[in-house]
């Protein structure tokens, strides 16, 4: 399948193609476009529409809380994976202005921005953050386990 998003990803714009490439679809697309072009693109391409005003894949409100669209994949895809659920808490830390973000997310967004700058371009992007995903699912899956424990060095 084809998907489309704004160009410049960022936090949300990776996480959702990670998802996607991941739990939905084992041969995506990405289209990547001016924020403007998404809706229009994705009628001319047949390409579902994703992290933009006017998708159905796009930031929400329920219950006085706000959800990225990583969030909004996840529901509509029906995934329950608990790791996965547990990630998309740190992808909605890292990427909406909520109250009890996890820690990660503040190093989700850092990571995200600094390989945003040296990418070149949105699928540069995509496969320099990809094993980062991966790496962050491993870890929250193992902690979700009881295996893996956060530890900080005091010196």
């Amino acid at each position: 399948m084809k998907w489309v998003t704004r160009e410049k990803a960022k936090v949300d714009r990776i996480a959702c193609p990670w998802v996607i490439s991941r739990f939905v679809d084992e041969r995506p697309e990405f289209l990547f476009v001016p924020k403007e072009k998404v809706m229009e693109v994705a009628k001319s391409e047949n390409a579902i529409p994703f992290d933009s005003p006017g998708a159905e894949l796009f930031h929400f409100e329920e219950n006085g809380k706000e959800y990225v669209s990583f969030d909004s994949i996840i529901r509509k895809y029906k995934l329950t994976d608990p790791a996965l659920q547990e990630l998309a808490k740190i992808v909605r830390g890292a990427d909406a202005t909520i109250p009890d973000a996890p820690r990660e997310s503040a190093g989700l967004e850092a990571a995200a921005l600094g390989f945003g700058r040296i990418a070149k371009d949105d699928y540069e992007n995509m496969l320099l953050q990809f094993p980062f995903y991966d790496a962050m699912y491993a870890y929250v899956k193992e902690r979700l386990e009881g295996k893996a424990k956060l530890e900080h060095a005091k010196n």
